[in-house]
């Protein structure tokens, strides 16, 4: 039995060179360097992204959300919910995105 205390992903659109990426990450923040070296090391220096809201990432990608959000439970970590950028702008209206996490380009 694991004593570790379950995180609560946070669900993000990361737009990056190659497009539209929704990913959960159990980091507090977007721009935590560990996250952003682990980012660097796929290739993405750069990004701009909006936290979205969790309960409806659930609700429209109920049938993967579960097991990537288990996978992430216990640990500090970020995983691809979705790299169909077709298919992130279908789900979600940019108009009803936040402020923007801005990272790199310079």
């Amino acid at each position: 039995m694991t004593t570790a205390t379950a995180l609560e992903p946070r669900a993000y659109i990361v737009f990056t060179g190659t497009g539209p990426i929704l990913v959960l990450s159990t980091y507090s923040e977007l721009t935590d360097e560990r996250l952003l070296e682990k980012l660097r090391y796929k290739g993405i220096g750069s990004f701009i992204a909006y936290q979205v809201d969790l309960a409806a990432v659930r609700r429209r990608y109920e049938h993967s959300y579960e097991n990537v959000a288990e996978d992430l439970a216990q640990e500090e970590d970020i995983r691809v919910l979705d790299f169909n950028g077709h298919q992130i702008m279908a789900n979600f209206k940019l108009d009803q995105l936040g402020e923007s996490i801005k990272y790199g380009g310079g």
